[in-house]
């Protein structure tokens, strides 16, 4: 029998021996009795009153306890008591049920090591959930993982060859760093705080500040999408707009906007008094960033249905008018594709989170976790790798390193002959002379 996560009843423990029942992650019970006072308080003036208002049990019986956590009632000997996991307990789910045996003899189960009273809630972690969370974490790593070394490398190319310097990668090279800045907090956000509920419960002042600038990063990718979908929407409706204008513009926007945003939420959500747990339960606080991202999403969406307007006519109306109107749907189809990574729709296919424990959460959860990791990747492949220009600069570096190579291999093997040459005719003269004398 698995006795990691249990519980020993009040009634054999005094306030200071509490803390020596065993729980996961090694979380110390002071600390989570200190963070949930009032909860355990209200928990064990409630069961005073039940306890106070029960009517006896007939019968040889286990008598009713307060474990500090759980209010067990009185139980027949040898019989099992059940009651619903604690909702305050992180990582345990509220829908399972704790356990806790009355043995024959009218007394409740001890624990075998410490031999106290004990309550077993080994089965309020539901294992199987726990393996998929684990695994579209591994998910989410991996593809944020893979995501900042492709922007880390597109960054560099675009930083390196000065002929790609223009207002467009301009624009590119923000919305690299902001997907970066991102990827890179939210694998330091999977690494010290996920897998570590001690930090959770504790809540350490640097995790909740992680997760505030997690979160202004995340705004600046969804405003810096935003800004990609106006700079590609005016450049094709307005052909007189200056670029180095509309740059300058949109990079101060971009990036001072979310900051407003964040700022604002984390001011709510610091006088609401909700800052538990490094802050990941959810808060209506957040309402303040949904906002800006449902903005960005609403009108990257209009900007990108009437893009496709504009491509379809220019195609028609263009050099291929002989084109059948299938092909300039397939041309306009093409271009919106190669938008979808840049604006961020994809996040359209996952907008509602199905209910807890349904079929499809499972399936919910992976594409989530692959829509949103890889989206770095997506973006500087299309934006970067992809780039006609950019291949051109690396094809064009390329040649020129392979004809530097196999021009100083050359001027290596002339020198060369020229001396071997030089060798021959001096060593050849004195044997002529020899022959005349």
């Amino acid at each position: 029998m698995n006795y990691s996560i249990g519980r020993i009843s009040e009634s054999e423990t005094n306030e200071a021996d509490v803390g020596k029942t065993a729980m996961t992650d090694d979380v110390s019970n002071e600390t989570y009795i200190d963070l949930n006072a009032d909860i355990l308080n209200v928990r064990r003036t409630q069961c005073l009153e039940f306890i106070n208002e029960s009517k006896p049990l007939e019968g040889l019986h286990c008598e009713p306890v307060f474990d500090t956590w759980t209010c067990w009632p009185a139980t027949l000997a040898g019989s099992v008591a059940t009651n619903p996991c604690p909702h305050f307990i992180v990582g345990f789910d509220p829908s399972r049920k704790a356990h806790k045996v009355c043995t024959e003899n009218g007394t409740w189960f001890r624990h075998p090591e410490s031999g106290q009273i004990w309550s077993n809630y080994t089965t309020c972690v539901n294992l199987d959930d726990l393996s998929l969370r684990q695994q579209v974490n591994n998910i989410y790593q991996a593809g944020y993982f893979i995501s900042l070394l492709a922007l880390l490398l597109s960054l560099f190319i675009l930083s390196y060859f000065k002929s790609l310097r223009c207002p467009r990668n301009t624009l590119h090279m923000n919305l690299f760093t902001s997907f970066a800045f991102n990827n890179f907090l939210w694998l330091l956000w999977y690494r010290l705080v996920i897998p570590n509920t001690d930090v959770i419960v504790k809540n350490r002042v640097w995790c909740q500040c992680l997760h505030v600038v997690l979160h202004y990063f995340l705004a600046c990718s969804y405003a810096w999408m935003l800004a990609e979908g106006v700079y590609l929407h005016t450049l094709l409706v307005s052909a007189f707009t200056s670029e180095q204008k509309l740059v300058k513009i949109l990079t101060a926007c971009s990036w001072l906007v979310p900051f407003f945003f964040t700022a604002l939420y984390t001011t709510l959500r610091l006088a609401s008094g909700d800052t538990q747990q490094c802050w990941i339960d959810e808060s209506d606080s957040k309402m303040v960033l949904f906002v800006l991202v449902a903005t960005s999403m609403l009108l990257n969406f209009l900007f990108l249905c009437n893009i496709v307007r504009v491509v379809v006519t220019k195609l028609r109306a263009g050099p291929n008018q002989s084109a059948r109107p299938s092909t300039a749907l397939l041309q306009a189809l093409r271009a919106t594709l190669l938008l979808l990574p840049l604006l961020g729709l994809n996040y359209l296919l996952t907008p509602f989170r199905p209910p807890d424990k349904h079929p499809w959460e499972t399936y919910y959860e992976v594409v989530s976790a692959l829509t949103a990791s890889f989206q770095g990747l997506c973006v500087a492949t299309l934006f970067c790798f992809c780039n006609g220009e950019v291949i051109a600069q690396m094809k064009r570096k390329w040649q020129y390193s392979v004809f530097r190579t196999r021009a100083n291999s050359y001027t290596a093997t002339t020198v060369s002959k020229s001396v071997y040459l030089q060798f021959v005719r001096s060593t050849a003269a004195p044997a002529a002379e020899e022959e005349i004398v």
